[in-house]
């Protein structure tokens, strides 16, 4: 449908290289960039709330590349503004952000539960189609964490949407809470082509216990694990785009390796994966993708993500100190707040797109991980 988008690999720009400091690392990003168009891709994903996305693709594709060279992906998010004005000023605000000029595909950020609710109110639906008449927007779609009854009820409501961007994964594909074999069902159902976004679960499927990753490593020694990941959720049906949150050059490198001239995989690859996924059901993991919609919404500022990257890390790899190294690193690097000073509050619950119940998990690390702060840091 979409055939302005060259390959299935998209450039997700939420989970940029940083410098020591946890600004962008520009210089590093501009070489990924100039890798990933160079390489045959032109997709790249970014949102109105990913913190200094936009202005980072503005400055290093928007600014440096051709309009023609490159298809642009933003959000809007109307569940996190307070007022009809707010919400519609954020496409105006993107544009000015990224330099675009136009917003080759558009998506209402994030649907499902209460969060719908707020795109009926301020009017979202009419005003994309009004920018869409204007030129501003090309293709209009929506994202969602969300139950396939959930979508089902947008798509039958909505049908003017192009495409839907959805979390699938291979770990995810049977997970009761995420339900990804059957939102994408839906989709195909409907007949909408499919953004993939998570396809690696927020990295956590690029290192895999060690019994997963020896059932990749004797079908193909040389394939990394996040090329399996990547590779399952493009042989999908209907697949329009893979999105990767790339955070170096390496993992750009090896993503474009896997993904370039990718025709499909074979029944026997399929069958490794199928292995592998109930392999990684065995362990039980906090279904955590850092997408820090939560860490947004907490107004003690805990390091929620950074605390479950930790205990996950415990649990995949039973290394404590590792682990507790991790929790206090990623409480200093972000200025958060550790588990301890959780507030019990549940604001963090209502945006959490793995309906987490996270304060009740933060207890269960803060127990399990042991002594706070731990670890300094300059």
């Amino acid at each position: 449908m979409f055939a302005e988008i060259q390959g299935k690999l998209g450039f997700g720009f939420m989970r940029l290289p940083k410098e020591e400091d946890g600004s962008v690392d520009y210089d590093q990003t501009e070489e990924m960039v100039d890798l990933f168009l160079a390489s045959g891709f032109n997709y790249f994903d970014t949102a109105w709330s990913y913190t200094g996305s936009e202005e980072a693709l503005g400055r290093t594709l928007c600014r440096r590349h051709p309009r023609s060279s490159y298809l642009l992906a933003t959000k809007l998010s109307a569940w996190r503004v307070q007022s009809r004005e707010a919400a519609h000023a954020q496409l105006s605000t993107s544009l000015e952000r990224t330099g675009a000029g136009y917003i080759d595909f558009y998506l209402l950020h994030n649907l499902g539960e209460r969060r719908t609710r707020s795109f009926d109110d301020f009017g979202i639906w009419d005003f994309v189609q009004e920018k869409k008449a204007q030129g501003l927007i090309r293709h209009l779609g929506f994202s969602m964490h969300a139950s396939p009854e959930e979508l089902e009820a947008v798509l039958t409501a909505h049908p003017e949407v192009e495409f839907v961007q959805l979390q699938i994964n291979y770990a995810d594909w049977e997970n009761p809470s995420v339900q990804a074999r059957r939102c994408w069902e839906v989709a195909r159902r409907f007949g909408k082509p499919v953004s993939i976004m998570e396809p690696v679960k927020g990295g956590l499927l690029a290192r895999p216990p060690q019994s997963v990753q020896d059932i990749f490593t004797q079908a193909e020694p040389s394939g990394s694990a996040a090329s399996w990941a990547l590779r399952y959720a493009a042989d999908l049906e209907g697949v329009m785009i893979v999105l990767s949150g790339m955070s170096t050059l390496a993992q750009m490198r090896d993503n474009i390796a896997v993904m370039q001239g990718f025709t499909g995989l074979t029944d026997a690859q399929r069958d490794v994966i199928a292995r592998a996924r109930d392999a990684f059901a065995g362990f039980p993991l906090i279904p955590c993708s850092s997408c820090d919609y939560c860490v947004k919404s907490c107004p003690a500022g805990i390091s929620i993500s950074g605390t479950f990257t930790a205990m996950n890390y415990l649990t995949l790899y039973e290394d404590m100190e590792a682990a507790r190294y991790w929790r206090d690193w990623y409480c200093f690097v972000r200025a958060r707040k550790q588990a301890s000073e959780c507030l019990k509050c549940g604001a963090c619950m209502d945006v959490c797109p793995q309906h987490i119940a996270i304060p009740d998990e933060l207890e269960r690390c803060r127990e399990a991980l042991g002594p706070e702060n731990t670890h300094a840091f300059r």
